[in-house]
C-alpha cells in the first residue's frame, strides 16, 4: 500500500501553486516582500514564509490607508502611526521612513491602478517557531495592494445595525499598538455576522463604548454635540480623528454646538440623534440600529450627510493629506481607466 499523502520536492510544490486560481485573487493586485526582494503582481506568488513570527505568533505591526485618484490618503498620519506600534513592540523597521514611502508608490505604481487600498505589514521575520523575538534575524516588509471596495448602495441609503460585544476590550497598552495579533477583532466581525448585524462594538469595563473591530464609533446629540469615546482605551483612528478636524469648523458655522471626545455610554448612543462609525474601508457609515433600537429617525440623518461629503472631498483635494503617486503627468492609463475608456467608446 502506498502513502496516503505525497512528499512534494520543490518543482512539485511549484506545479501545484500554478494551478492555485482563487476567485478572491481577483482582488489582489500587487505585493511587495522584502523576504523575496521585489513586487510580485502574481496572486498565486503572494505568500510570506510560516516560520516569519508574523504568521504564527502575531508578531507584527501594520496599517491600511487607501489611494484615492493616484494619491495616498493620510500617509503621514498612517505611517505616524506605524512608528508608534512598532517602537511598542520593540520592532526594528526594516527599511527606513522615505525608502518605504517610495516602496508602497512603487508597489501601487505596478498594479496600474489610482483607486485602491494599501496594507503595510512589519514583521519580526522568518527565524523559527518560538516566541523568541531575538532568533529572527532581520524583521521584514510586506506591502499588499488590493482593489477598493466600494461602498454597497443600501449602506448608504439605508444605514448599518450595531450591536454591544461581549468580546472583551483589549487593555489600554495593546489597545494603542496596531498589531497583527487580531484574535479579539476577528471574533468581533465574527460575533456580528452570526448575530445577524453589521458591526459590533465594544464595551470596557467601566461600561463605556469602545471600538469596533476595525472601526471607530461617535454620536451626535439632540443638541448638536458631536462626541467620539475617549482614545486612552481604544485604538485612536485616523479616519475618525480626521472626521474631528473636519467637524470642528462646524461649531463655527452653527452646524454643530460641540466636538470632543467624552465618555460615552450605550445609554447615550440609544438616546442620540445620530450614529456613526469611521474607518478606512468605509469612511463613515450612519448606524440606524444599535442593540436593537432605533437611533434618532431610524435612517442616516443630515449630519452623516454632511460628514461623508467632507470626507469624500479631503480625500480628493484635501491639502496636506494626500501623497501624489506618480509624478504630474506621468500617470499611466491603468487598468480601471482602460475598461472605462472602452466602455466609453
Amino acid at each position: 500500500m502506498g502513502r496516503g499523502v505525497p512528499v512534494l520536492g520543490f518543482d512539485a510544490v511549484v506545479d501545484r501553486l500554478l494551478q492555485k486560481r482563487e476567485p478572491y485573487h481577483a482582488e489582489y493586485l500587487a505585493m511587495f516582500s522584502s523576504w523575496y526582494g521585489g513586487i510580485c503582481t502574481d496572486p498565486r506568488a503572494m505568500l510570506i514564509p510560516l516560520d516569519d513570527h508574523l504568521v504564527h505568533r502575531g508578531d507584527g505591526v501594520f496599517e491600511a490607508l487607501q489611494c484615492v485618484d493616484g494619491h495616498l490618503y493620510l500617509l503621514d498620519r498612517h505611517l505616524d502611526r506605524l512608528h508608534r506600534s512598532a517602537d511598542i513592540a520593540q520592532l526594528p523597521w526594516p527599511v527606513d521612513r522615505q525608502r518605504l514611502i517610495d516602496l508602497v508608490k512603487e508597489t501601487v505604481r505596478a498594479t496600474g491602478s489610482r483607486d485602491c487600498l494599501v496594507r503595510i505589514y512589519m514583521s519580526r521575520g522568518p527565524g523559527g517557531f518560538s516566541t523568541d523575538p531575538y532568533e529572527c534575524p532581520a524583521s521584514q516588509l510586506y506591502i499588499m495592494v488590493t482593489r477598493l471596495k466600494t461602498v454597497p448602495e443600501d449602506k448608504l441609503t439605508r444605514g448599518v445595525t450595531l450591536k454591544s460585544s461581549r468580546i472583551p476590550i483589549k487593555k489600554s497598552y495593546f489597545a494603542n499598538v496596531k498589531s497583527c495579533n487580531y484574535l479579539p477583532n476577528v471574533l468581533m466581525t465574527k460575533e456580528a455576522r452570526d448575530a445577524g448585524v453589521d458591526f459590533t462594538v465594544s464595551i470596557d469595563d467601566d461600561g463605556f463604548l469602545g471600538e469596533g473591530a476595525t472601526e471607530n464609533v461617535g454620536i451626535v446629540t439632540r443638541d448638536g454635540r458631536f462626541l467620539v469615546p475617549r482614545f486612552e482605551r481604544i485604538l485612536q483612528g485616523t479616519t475618525v480623528t480626521r472626521m474631528l478636524e473636519l467637524a470642528r469648523p462646524l461649531v463655527t458655522s452653527g452646524e454643530l454646538s460641540e466636538v470632543a471626545e467624552a465618555d460615552l455610554r450605550p445609554e447615550d448612543a440609544y438616546n442620540a440623534a445620530e450614529m456613526m462609525i469611521f474607518g478606512t474601508t468605509y469612511p463613515v457609515l450612519a448606524v440606524v440600529r444599535y442593540d436593537d433600537r432605533p437611533i434618532g429617525d431610524g435612517v442616516p440623518g443630515p449630519c452623516f450627510r454632511r460628514f461623508r461629503s467632507l470626507m469624500l472631498q479631503d480625500a480628493r483635494s484635501g491639502l496636506g493629506v494626500r501623497t501624489p503617486v506618480w509624478a504630474e503627468g506621468d500617470e499611466p492609463v491603468g487598468a480601471d481607466d482602460a475598461l472605462s475608456a472602452k466602455e466609453a467608446g
